[in-house]
């Protein structure tokens, strides 16, 4: 496993009825958060043995048809894409919670098992009552952060980001989370957007035999890594756009994780406008194009009351504050630009 440069840092004596959100949100970089969930029924199934925690996971589960990759013991729990990337290497199948459960049990004690791995499925859609006993309680601080839950067995998320801040909660099993803040992006190599692994595009390094030659830049990323492996009970703020791989370190793990945006909801996924830029963008003229990146500056990464203030308020259009209604009159807008 690769050696980065910097330890995240910890905070002792966190409890789920006292986040501090803001505290997290300001600091802008990972935080440890240790023994937030201790006191989780789940974690302490888990710690009691694989079978109580399985068992307690069975007693909640509602029968509904869920979503679960598999692949050979070869990928060592990689879920990533075949060697001329045509096809991911895992199938996913449509299946029972229990069924997997019986299958990582049944390679429980395999030095190299089958990779199989239930992925981002929410809680309260399937698992409904387990919230009551294991939740971080972001809805009593009004934010909008549905708990997902991950389970499986050695299985390794290879290093990707996601637009949301996340606070992820390691229940059973233990993790080994290694992460890049957003300036990385080069460094790390991502592969394709369309055809990915788990709806977002990957670092293309394997991190357990990393190639430094078909890779060099890949170094430059480790001197601003920062790593944390996390026990049972703790869990992990990772903020928005920080690239993170995520290894499953125990023969049996699961993970709930709550993704939440500070952005209004009539705010759009970026994703979009990055495809846009790229189809629109990216094959202009060099003069052209750096034409374009000033404009954005100006338009977009730059104060975002600057490029309206000196109109009347009137006149400010789509410059100024962006509202429900507003953001309904772009979206029919570009819709109409599209469609032609």
């Amino acid at each position: 496993m690769i050696k980065v440069s910097n330890e995240v840092r910890v905070i002792e004596g966190c409890s789920p009825d006292a986040l501090p959100l803001d505290e997290l949100l300001s600091g802008g970089r990972p935080v440890v958060l240790k023994e937030l969930v201790r006191n989780w029924r789940l974690v302490e199934a888990g710690l009691r043995s694989v079978d109580d925690a399985m068992d307690y996971l069975r007693s909640f589960y509602n029968g509904k048809v869920l979503s679960a990759s598999f692949a050979a013991p070869q990928v060592g729990g990689r879920l990533f894409y075949n060697d001329d990337f045509t096809r991911l290497n895992f199938e996913a199948r449509r299946t029972q919670l229990g069924n997997v459960l019986d299958e990582i049990k049944a390679h429980i004690d395999e030095a190299e098992p089958p990779t199989m791995y239930i992925g981002s499925t929410l809680v309260d859609s399937y698992l409904p009552g387990m919230r009551n006993e294991n939740d971080l309680g972001f809805a009593a601080l009004g934010v909008d952060a549905p708990p997902a839950i991950w389970i499986g067995n050695r299985t390794v998320a290879s290093c990707h980001y996601d637009a949301p801040n996340n606070i992820a909660c390691v229940a059973v099993g233990r993790r080994q989370f290694t992460m890049f803040p957003p300036s990385q992006v080069d460094n790390l190599y991502p592969g394709p957007l369309e055809l990915n692994p788990g709806g977002q595009a990957v670092s293309l390094v394997d991190f357990s035999r990393p190639d430094f030659d078909r890779f060099p830049r890949f170094k430059e990323a480790l001197g601003a890594g920062y790593s944390a492996l996390l026990e049972p009970g703790d869990a992990i703020f990772i903020p928005s756009m920080w690239w993170h791989h995520v290894e499953g370190l125990s023969s049996f793990n699961t993970l709930v994780n709550y993704w939440w945006s500070t952005s209004p909801k009539h705010v759009p996924s970026p994703m979009s406008s990055l495809y846009h830029a790229i189809w629109s963008i990216r094959d202009r003229p060099e003069a052209e194009k750096e034409a374009w990146r000033q404009v954005f500056e100006y338009y977009v990464f730059g104060p975002s009351s600057r490029a309206g203030e000196h109109l009347p308020e009137q006149a400010r259009g789509i410059l100024g504050p962006i509202d429900e209604n507003r953001a309904r009159q772009i979206r029919a807008m570009l819709l109409n630009s599209l469609n032609r």
